[in-house]
């Protein structure tokens, strides 16, 4: 994954998604994870409107981010599988994967 260049997170452990120019991380990129680790995952919006990260079947919701906002929360789950990830905003430009890998 890549951060935005004029990202001001610093030090971030785990998984870092920058929503800015209506893509996250620029490339939408697909996020790894193992069942049963949770991971930290930390979503930025560096854009000029507003934008949030939706998981449905790991039930993720940051709610509506402004610019400027970050929402801190957990990946995790029991079983391997893929899950979508998108901003409900613009879900057909901003989505991607979540892969959950068996240990």
């Amino acid at each position: 994954m890549h951060p935005a260049k004029e990202s001001t997170t610093k030090h971030i452990k785990g998984i870092l998604l920058i929503a800015q120019d209506n893509l996250f991380n620029g490339t939408n990129p697909d996020i790894f994870a193992m069942v049963r680790v949770p991971e930290k995952l930390v979503v930025s919006n560096k854009d000029f409107v507003r934008h949030d990260l939706i998981v449905d079947k790991l039930s993720v919701n940051t709610a509506y981010l402004s610019p400027g906002q970050d929402f801190t929360t957990a990946i995790a789950s029991n079983v391997p599988g893929t899950f979508v990830y998108y901003c409900s905003l613009h879900p057909t430009i901003m989505h991607g994967k979540i892969i959950i890998k068996a240990v």
